[in-house]
């Protein structure tokens, strides 16, 4: 009786390891299906809804959006570049007025605009930022341009419009970026103390312009722009150009582009942290961006959100304010464009 059992039993064995040996085939195979490509768009978050807008206002929002979106998807499904998508799609949103970034910007304190913006290459970590520039059409191409073209990361005031300008980029005068929309609230609100701001932020919407993209070859990149804080003191840089805080790309975790209260996203890392813990900690992206947004952000008292998309082109928006103007597409025909909670 006992002989018969053993036999019994290792009989079964196989049998129990096959089922369950399939069983962990599919779920892996399930987790790592790597998409061909993808890419999350974002035109600033803040605390807004509807109700702020008028139905013409949320259409043309989404029409702009969803051009930026299209020339995305049109590039990297003919297997264009990362890095490439990136820059033409925020030079896309750069030149809509509608959005805080290049031809739209806000006004510092002293009526000027002055333009930040970052980008970066998840291959090699390759990066380049420019902040407080001025007469320079597209401040992502500036960037760029810092990133291929010199051996620093970073530039900023009339430095980086210069270079900008010695190496072949468009210049734009003053003029070109004011729209009336903007200038009005800059005068509206110009005769308030600079303390009310500062003790204030919130009356400052967080308008700020992201791209993160997947390519068809496996790589990740990241960019950011903005105009800033409205009423923001003259020379104040916030996180969008700067690299770990507002923008990060690196291909064996995720490209993350952040909008929101800058000064808390520096103060956070933010955009690296969300790598680091996927990294290091093994968090998923969703897990990672949740609990960047939602409790170590919200914890600090800051306000915005983020776009992500990782190394398989699982992609994850996150915002803890009531709006965050976004959207996506990726090779599996997932599609969607969003203002709103």
């Amino acid at each position: 009786m006992k002989v018969d059992w053993i036999i019994r039993f290792l009989l079964c064995v196989p049998l129990v390891y096959a089922c369950s040996s399939s069983a962990v085939s599919e779920e892996i195979s399930e987790e790592t299906i790597k998409k061909d490509w993808a890419i999350v768009i974002h035109g600033g978050a803040g605390n807004f809804d509807s109700t702020d807008f008028t139905r013409q206002q949320i259409e043309r929002y989404k029409t702009e959006l969803q051009s930026a979106l299209d020339l995305g998807k049109m590039v990297l499904s003919e297997g264009g570049d990362a890095v490439d998508v990136v820059e033409y799609v925020i030079k896309e949103l750069e030149d809509c007025p509608l959005f805080n970034a290049g031809r739209g910007a806000v006004f510092t304190a002293k009526g000027a605009n002055e333009l930040d913006a970052s980008i970066m290459d998840g291959r090699d970590l390759n990066c380049g930022s420019v902040a407080g520039i001025t007469n320079i059409r597209n401040p992502i191409t500036a960037a760029r341009a810092v990133m291929d073209h010199s051996p620093h990361v970073f530039l900023s005031g009339p430095g980086a419009t210069s270079f900008a300008l010695e190496t072949g980029l468009e210049w734009a005068d003053s003029s070109f970026f004011k729209t009336e929309r903007r200038w009005n609230r800059f005068l509206e609100l110009r005769g308030e103390e600079m303390a009310f701001f500062e003790a204030n932020p919130s009356i400052k919407k967080f308008g700020t312009v992201g791209c993160v993209v997947l390519d068809m070859n496996g790589n990740l990149s990241a960019g950011t722009s903005t105009g800033g804080m409205m009423m923001k003191r003259h020379g104040r840089i916030g996180d969008s150009p700067v690299v770990a805080a507002g923008t990060y790309a690196d291909n064996s975790t995720c490209a993350v582009s952040c909008t929101g209260h800058g000064e808390y996203f520096i103060r956070a890392a933010v955009a690296h942290d969300l790598s680091a813990r996927m990294g290091y900690g093994g968090q998923t992206l969703v897990e990672a961006a949740e609990e960047v947004i939602h409790v170590k952000l919200v914890d600090m008292g800051g306000e915005g959100g983020l776009i992500a998309i990782d190394a398989n082109g699982e992609i994850h928006t996150a915002h803890n304010t009531s709006g965050m103007f976004r959207a996506f597409s990726d090779s599996e025909g997932e599609e969607r464009v969003l203002l709103f909670k």
